[in-house]
């Protein structure tokens, strides 16, 4: 039978590494939790959301372009009519009843799936289905570590979902498609997977980059631009202080010209899927961090995010936000090290640095002392409370709190520190959004003195116990656990 320090160690890790606990999951599931969480590594891969509209970015293109066309003929019949005034009434009617002309076939003609009555626009609708299956898997997750780490590296490789219908429309087939597939791999794949994906190619801007010695750049007078290669190695491997320069920034950009998203001709690949334009690509071979990168074409690139993820100061960066994510603001040095050594020897398997954490005892015993992030608080009170929400009760929450998703205020995804989300004011909206929840659940809910008790197990403290006892009302009840102390912090 498990001593009262395992199961309390227990019931912090569903809630440091998982999502939070479900109604249910007692003694016996927390006295497993480690066991739980290592078989989860050693299975090597998480779900796919079920139920989305599009199977990936070849559909995805197909329909944008389809869409964006549609919206183009259908602002010029408006302009036409607009331009021209009917000479009485039988000629009005006459051009009111005129059929369109016929289009020419070809794939820019395509036409866009219909839009049903008061719904948004395509590419929001797409989103707004993408959130909602993504949370459904969440929501069903046993302890979450899979969906945890998903979100961990959606946050670090980042693609904003405002910047254009691109990224509108293409954020939940990006994650399904560059980071869920890699979590429990290579880290090496899972970055050239990121970088090389439609979605980050139109938010980092690399579409635009073009070498200027190039055909293209010779023929258009354009050049390089230098933002995906700053953020790869700024963002995503060696960190602010990973020792590169400025010139390796430039270089690098050279290496990835030619990275880039086919166009809605189709003439060098299905539209919107990831393409190299051999001529956009920047000739000859170009020096990064030491070294000189020969190699022809696309394969020059993948050779630089290749040695990029097998840098020594990109084990450390990713060893200290894997940390600092899981365990305290202020990484443990000798826990980053640990992992950071994980990740060299293995030449960057995941599996390996999630077993560092997982294994370490230090990180078990460490206090609860990170606030959940309010994707991380929605979640883990709606698996608290066996609630199915739609997508309004997603990003409604979600929005007022200030991390709707895929929608990070830059680059550098959302903050990652209590600082961020522990304001006064955060707070405050926090207890209001958990007021709605209580009234939202309370007449699912038969007694929240049990619900209490069952979700928090052996970290429920007297002064919650005894808060949530002397409640006014269900509602208030309700919201006084999920605003507890041992529910907000993992």
């Amino acid at each position: 039978m498990a001593g009262s320090g395992e199961l309390t160690a227990g019931a912090v890790a569903l809630q440091r590494f998982g999502l939070g606990p479900k109604p249910g999951q007692g003694e016996a599931f927390r006295a497993q939790i480690r066991e739980r969480l290592l078989a989860e590594i050693a299975a090597g891969g998480v779900a796919q959301p079920a139920g989305v509209p599009f199977s990936g970015t070849v559909e995805i293109g197909k329909a944008l372009f389809a869409f964006e066309d549609q919206e183009k003929r259908e602002r010029e019949a408006r302009r036409i009519a607009a331009a021209t005034p009917a000479q009485d009434g039988q000629q009005g009617m006459q051009m009111a009843e005129a059929p369109p002309q016929a289009q020419p076939a070809g794939p820019q003609n395509q036409t866009a799936p219909a839009k049903p009555p008061n719904e948004p626009a395509l590419p929001y609708r797409t989103y707004r289905d993408e959130v909602k299956a993504r949370v459904d898997l969440a929501l069903a997750a046993e302890t979450g570590f899979g969906e945890r780490l998903v979100m961990f590296w959606s946050n670090h490789f980042c693609i904003g979902a405002t910047k254009s219908n691109i990224g509108r429309i293409m954020a939940g087939a990006y994650e399904r498609e560059a980071i869920r597939p890699h979590v429990f791999g290579r880290f090496e794949d899972l970055l050239i997977a990121a970088e090389s994906h439609p979605a980050m190619l139109d938010f980092l801007d690399n579409r635009q980059s073009i070498g200027p010695n190039s055909p293209a750049g010779r023929r258009q007078g354009r050049g390089l631009n230098e933002n995906l290669a700053r953020e790869i190695m700024e963002l995503h491997t060696l960190g602010v202080s990973g020792g590169y320069s400025q010139a390796d920034v430039t270089n690098l950009a050279r290496i990835l010209t030619g990275w880039t998203m086919a166009g809605r001709d189709g003439r060098l690949g299905f539209p919107g899927s990831f393409i190299f334009n051999p001529g956009q690509h920047e000739p000859g071979a170009a020096p990064l961090l030491g070294r000189d990168y020969a190699q022809p074409d696309l394969a020059q690139g993948v050779a630089a995010l290749t040695d990029l993820a097998h840098q020594p100061a990109t084990a450390h960066f990713i060893a200290t936000k894997l940390v600092r994510h899981f365990v305290a603001d202020d990484p443990p040095p000798q826990r980053v090290e640990a992992l950071a050594a994980a990740f060299r020897d293995s030449e960057g398997d995941l599996r390996a640095v999630y077993r560092a954490l997982i294994g370490s005892d230090d990180v078990w015993r460490a206090p609860a002392t990170k606030i959940r992030s309010p994707q991380e608080f929605l979640l883990a009170s709606y698996r608290a409370l066996s609630r199915k929400p739609d997508f309004g009760q997603v990003i409604g929450p979600v929005g007022v709190m200030g991390q709707p998703f895929w929608q990070p205020p830059g680059p550098n995804g959302y903050a990652d520190s209590n600082a961020a989300w522990a304001s006064a004011e955060g707070l405050k909206t926090r207890v209001d959004v958990a007021a709605g929840w209580g009234r939202q659940a309370a007449g699912s809910v038969a007694d929240p003195r049990v619900l209490a008790d069952d979700i928090l197990g052996p970290l429920l403290s007297p002064e919650t116990k005894q808060a949530v006892a002397r409640a006014e009302s269900k509602p208030q009840a309700i919201a006084l656990l999920l605003m507890s102390p041992e529910f907000q912090r993992r």
